[in-house]
């Protein structure tokens, strides 16, 4: 598997680095309300707002997933409260079906038959 993920992020790294080089042109960039003029290479703005876009879609992605975290929490807090329960209750019953005269060891019970 490893083999695998490094020829693909080689392949990857290698279609980058030939675009990067084959798109080094400047392109101005301004963004509308604001009266700035950025002259960037055409490979950095591409690469910069694939990053932005993978980002906001992360971000997007934990949001949504929001509810399911809420929801494993209390259903978590729910099985700790049901162990605790189950361990009390397990407690009562140790104490309650313990015998009042314990079992010997198999040494004592032999030495109490042959005494008698």
């Amino acid at each position: 598997m490893r083999i695998v993920y490094r020829a693909v992020f080689l392949v990857v790294a290698v279609f980058l680095i030939l675009f990067a080089v084959s798109n080094r042109e400047s392109v101005s960039v301004a963004l509308w309300p604001l009266p700035f003029l950025a002259d960037l290479p055409l490979y950095f703005l591409c690469f910069l707002s694939l990053v932005v876009g993978a980002l906001i879609g992360s971000l997007a992605a934990w949001i949504a997933r929001r509810r399911d975290r809420r929801e494993l929490r209390a259903r978590r807090r729910q099985i700790e409260a049901l162990e605790r329960e189950l361990t009390a209750t397990q407690s009562q019953l140790d104490a309650h079906s313990a015998p009042a005269n314990p079992p010997l060891p198999a040494a004592r019970q032999l030495r109490r038959s042959i005494a008698q």
